[in-house]
C-alpha cells in the first residue's frame, strides 16, 4: 500500500494557510497575544506572548492535526491515520481524531514522558512505544502504515501541517500589527515554516529568529553545514529532533533571519520566569523563544517582539525540579553542612541563629557517622529559604561569627562547593 503524499512545498502559500484558517475556525482554539510587562523589564525588549499553551492539548499543534485530517477521503478515514511523535503531536491527532471518527495509531519513542502517554492513550489512539528517538519511531510508523493502509499524519514535514501551524501568524498581527519580530522555537521545522511564509506575505520587514535546544542542534546544523549530535538529555524534548523536514528547511533557509541556540540552564531560567513573572506554564520547548531573550539580551533590547510559547505539556514533577532548581540558582533556597559537636542544645543555637537573621529551615538532616568529622562531632545539612542571595550571605556569616564551619553545597544533598 503507497503512503499517502500531499503537494510539493511549493504549494505553501498565503493562500493556504488562509484555507487552513478556515478549516479551523471554531474547531480550535483562537488564542490570545498578551503583553508581558514584566518579561519586557527583565529583557529590555517590548514583549508579547502568543499563548498556544492554551489550546486544548496545550500546545500549537492542534491546528496542523486538525488540517490534515479534516482532508482525507472518506475510505482514508475508515482506514485510519497514524502519527509518530514525542507528545504534543500525538495529544493532537489522537483528539481531533476522535472528533471526526477517525481510527488513530500513535507510535512513540519508548521513553516518552508518562504523562504524555497517559494524556495520548485518554484521547482513545492505540499507542505503540518503538525505538529511542522520533527517527526510530518514524521508521516504525511508516512500516505499519504500508501494512495496514494508514494516512501518515507526520509532525511537522508535510504542507497542510505546515500551513496549519501558519494559521499562527494571522493571528498574531491582527493582535499586534506593528511588531518588529517573532520568536519562535524549532524542531522540524513546521511551526517557524508557516509563520515565516506568512509574515513575508503580509509584513517582509518582521524578522523571523527561531530558537533551538542547543542539545539538538538539527535546523542550526543543517543550515551551517556542521555535523549534528543529539543528546536525549534536554529538557525542550519537544523540539529535539534529530533532522529537520524536507519540506521545511528550504523554507527556513530563505525566509528566517537566524537560529538561535539556548543551553539548558536558559531554558530552565525561561521556564521560571514565565511561571512567576507571567503565571504561565511552559514546558522546555514552548520557554525556548524566551531562553533567547535571556541568553542574548542586546540582540533584542528596544525591539518590539512576540514570543511563540508553543506548549505547555511539562511533568508536574519536572516542573517541580525545575522552579526549585530555580530558587537555589537565585539564592532563594541555600544548602548548606555545618560542622558541629555532638552536644545536647547545639540545633537549637543553630535555629535560633537562622531564625533571628530571618532565614526560614525547609529541611534538616543530621549526621553521627561520616568518616571525615571527628568522632565527637557531627554534621548538620540544611536546606534554609532567604529573600534572595545578599539575605543567604548574611545568614551564613551570622552562623561563622557564632563560631560555625559551613560550607554551600550544590543542590540538596550535593556535593560541598566551599565556603559560601
Amino acid at each position: 500500500m503507497t503512503v499517502t503524499t500531499q503537494a510539493p512545498a511549493s504549494h505553501i502559500g498565503l493562500e493556504q494557510i488562509e484555507a487552513a484558517r478556515e478549516v479551523i475556525k471554531g474547531r480550535v482554539v483562537r488564542t490570545p497575544t498578551i503583553a508581558a510587562p514584566k518579561l519586557s523589564e527583565l529583557t529590555g525588549a517590548e514583549v508579547y506572548i502568543k499563548c498556544e499553551n492554551l489550546q486544548f492539548t496545550n500546545s500549537f499543534k492542534d491546528r496542523g492535526a486538525l488540517v490534515k485530517l479534516a482532508s482525507v477521503s472518506e475510505s482514508e478515514a475508515r482506514r485510519g491515520v497514524i502519527a509518530m511523535s514525542a507528545g504534543n503531536h500525538a495529544q493532537a491527532v489522537a483528539y481531533h481524531a476522535r472528533r471526526l471518527g477517525i481510527p488513530a495509531t500513535i507510535v512513540m519513542p519508548e521513553h516518552t514522558p508518562f504523562v504524555k502517554v497517559a494524556n495520548t492513550e485518554a484521547f482513545g489512539a492505540e499507542i505503540i512505544l518503538s525505538g529511542s528517538g522520533l527517527y526510530e519511531a518514524q521508521t516504525r510508523a511508516v512500516e505499519i502504515a504500508e501494512q495496514r493502509g494508514l494516512v501518515i499524519v507526520h509532525p511537522y514535514d508535510d504542507p497542510l501541517i505546515i500551513a496549519g501551524q501558519g494559521t499562527i501568524a494571522l493571528e498574531v498581527l491582527e493582535d499586534v500589527p506593528d511588531l518588529d519580530m517573532i520568536v519562535v522555537p524549532v524542531g522540524g521545522g513546521g511551526l517557524i515554516a508557516g509563520n515565516a511564509i506568512a509574515l513575508h506575505a503580509l509584513k517582509p520587514s518582521l524578522a523571523v529568529i527561531g530558537v533551538s535546544s542547543a542539545a539538538c542542534p538539527s535546523m542550526h546544523a543543517a543550515l551551517t553545514g556542521e555535523a549534528v549530535v543529539c543528546s536525549e538529555q534536554t529538557l525542550a524534548d519537544g523540539i529535539a529532533v534529530k533532522a529537520p523536514g524536507k519540506l521545511t528547511l528550504p523554507i527556513v533557509k530563505a525566509l528566517v533571519s537566524r537560529i538561535m541556540l539556548v543551553d539548558e540552564p536558559a531554558i530552565e531560567r525561561a521556564i521560571c520566569a514565565l511561571l512567576t513573572s507571567q503565571k504561565i506554564v511552559a514546558e522546555g520547548a514552548g520557554a525556548a523563544s524566551l531562553a533567547a531573550l535571556l541568553t542574548e539580551p542586546e540582540q533584542f533590547r528596544g525591539r518590539k517582539l512576540c514570543l511563540y510559547l508553543s506548549g505547555g505539556n511539562i511533568d508536574p514533577r519536572m516542573l517541580a525540579s525545575v522552579v526549585v532548581r530555580g530558587l537555589e540558582r537565585d539564592g532563594k533556597i541555600v544548602s548548606l553542612r555545618l560542622t558541629i559537636t555532638d552536644q545536647p542544645g547545639v540545633l537549637g543555637r543553630v535555629a535560633t541563629i537562622l531564625g533571628t537573621s530571618g532565614a526560614n529551615i525547609l529541611e534538616v538532616f543530621h549526621r553521627r557517622t561520616l568518616l571525615d568529622v571527628p568522632a565527637r562531632g557531627a554534621t548538620l545539612d540544611l536546606m534554609i529559604e532567604t529573600k534572595d542571595k545578599a539575605h543567604a550571605l548574611q545568614a551564613i556569616s551570622k552562623l561563622e561569627t557564632e563560631g560555625f564551619q559551613v560550607s554551600r553545597l550544590e543542590g540538596w544533598g550535593g556535593r560541598v562547593i566551599g565556603a559560601r
